[in-house]
């Protein structure tokens, strides 16, 4: 099945964000649906005008890529109930990167098509739109864009895009057009003429072998034979050393249960066994550089910082196929956190889930998410306190290092439920 952009982007939000924004905006619920309708294919839209017509396909790929971690539920609830700073204000500065200032008119014209407030519809117009770009930059980091075929990928996306903007719209109108279409036909030219000019320069290059001495097609090939070559040795040998921290979630496109044991060794029984105690003097049975291990000596730590890059990986946690239920045997590591959690009362965290790069990107972001929020109520299960609890937040692949070919080896390191220690 091909990719479509505006579906993956209506994915994120879901009937909790709708319900959610309805109770924050005083709002109907149907007044948000609609809302949404109108604010993602606008806000691609507007990006489809600025590529046509800016001639900025890299400064634009970087600032989609840049939200990439915005395209998911977590985020864009958390934007609502602050109603204002971090996504809100991200979300100002890209409406007004595409739209300079006509910002103020689209607000007006969602508000009439809605039949919502201009300031609901200001801030929802301004949550979205991260979350929405941001499910372009997840799409051109997991698939290597470069401006070119950034360009390209739009342009396969545009007819959908432009169908999509509500008929009472006037876009067209606002962006200077005579019609949607006429963005269609131009941004498509725009990409034929990038095609011709990669075409036309590969062919004078072609040209200028078959044209010159037959030494420069034997230099070339040794030069190609060359290439292949360092590349299949670097191949394998692999690149910079992979992570070698425990992995824990499985990867959602395989659906199958997770792998629990850190790579230098086979099975669990093989890691040595230690016992962490906490400052309240409980015990825990722990592994060696498991989570417990790491996570108590950091939080004994004076010396180091919490903050929103200081994540552990949870290193015996299983969930049952293809699901965001959790096992029985896996309640002891859960149960094992909340202790740590009790013992050291200032201490708050997030919890993150993660996947590798094979199968769907929207599915794994749904089942990395589930299965964060499942080990946060986990927690809260376990008398967690919940101030201490930060949300959970599932990034999909977004972070994954290896190649979706890459070896099962390589690959499950990105596959991972983790802690971020925010406060100490």
């Amino acid at each position: 099945m091909s990719f479509d952009l505006i579906e993956t982007a209506k994915s994120v939000f879901n009937s909790s964000i709708v319900s959610q924004a309805s109770s924050q905006l005083g709002e109907s619920e149907g007044g948000i649906q609609k809302a949404l309708t109108g604010i993602i294919p606008t806000v691609l839209a507007g990006l489809l005008n600025k590529a046509g017509t800016s001639g900025e396909a890299g400064g634009l790929l970087n600032m989609v890529k840049g939200v990439a971690d915005q395209a998911n539920p977590s985020a864009v609830s958390n934007a609502i109930q602050s109603g204002s700073g971090g996504l809100i204000s991200k979300g100002s500065e890209l409406l007004h990167n595409l739209f300079g200032d006509k910002v103020s008119s689209i607000i007006g014209m969602l508000s009439s098509y809605a039949g919502i407030k201009e300031s609901s519809a200001n801030t929802l117009l301004q949550s979205a739109a991260p979350a929405t770009l941001g499910t372009v930059g997840q799409y051109a980091a997991e698939n290597n864009l470069t401006p070119s075929s950034f360009l390209s990928f739009l342009n396969t996306q545009k007819d959908k895009i432009l169908s999509a903007v509500p008929g009472g719209f006037n876009l067209a109108g606002l962006l200077g057009l005579g019609s949607l279409g006429e963005l269609g036909s131009r941004f498509g030219n725009l990409v034929s003429g990038v095609g011709h000019s990669a075409t036309g320069a590969a062919t004078g290059a072609v040209n200028s072998v078959r044209t010159g001495n037959t030494k420069w097609i034997w230099s070339l090939l040794l030069i190609l034979v060359a290439i292949i070559l360092l590349w299949y040795l670097m191949r394998g040998c692999g690149g910079s050393k992979p992570d070698t921290s425990t992995t824990d979630s499985v990867t959602t496109s395989q659906l199958v249960d997770s792998v629990t044991t850190p790579p230098a060794v086979s099975t669990p029984s093989a890691r040595e066994s230690i016992q962490v105690t906490l400052p309240d003097g409980t015990v825990l049975n722990a592994y060696k550089g498991g989570i417990e291990d790491q996570l108590v000596t950091f939080l004994k730590d004076d010396g180091k910082k919490a903050g929103k890059d200081v994540w552990f990986d949870f290193d015996n946690l299983n969930f049952k196929t293809g699901s965001a239920e959790i096992t029985e045997e896996s309640m002891a590591q859960v149960k094992n956190i909340a202790a740590i959690l009790k013992a050291f009362p200032k201490a708050k965290i997030k919890i993150g889930g993660y996947t590798d790069k094979t199968g769907d990107s929207t599915v794994n972001l749904k089942l990395s998410t589930e299965r964060a929020v499942a080990v946060e109520n986990a927690l809260k299960k376990e008398n967690a306190n919940a101030a201490q609890l930060l949300g959970a937040e599932g990034y999909g692949s977004q972070f994954a290092k290896a190649a979706a070919d890459a070896p099962e080896e390589q690959r499950k390191l990105d596959r991972h439920i983790s802690v971020s220690v925010r406060e100490k």
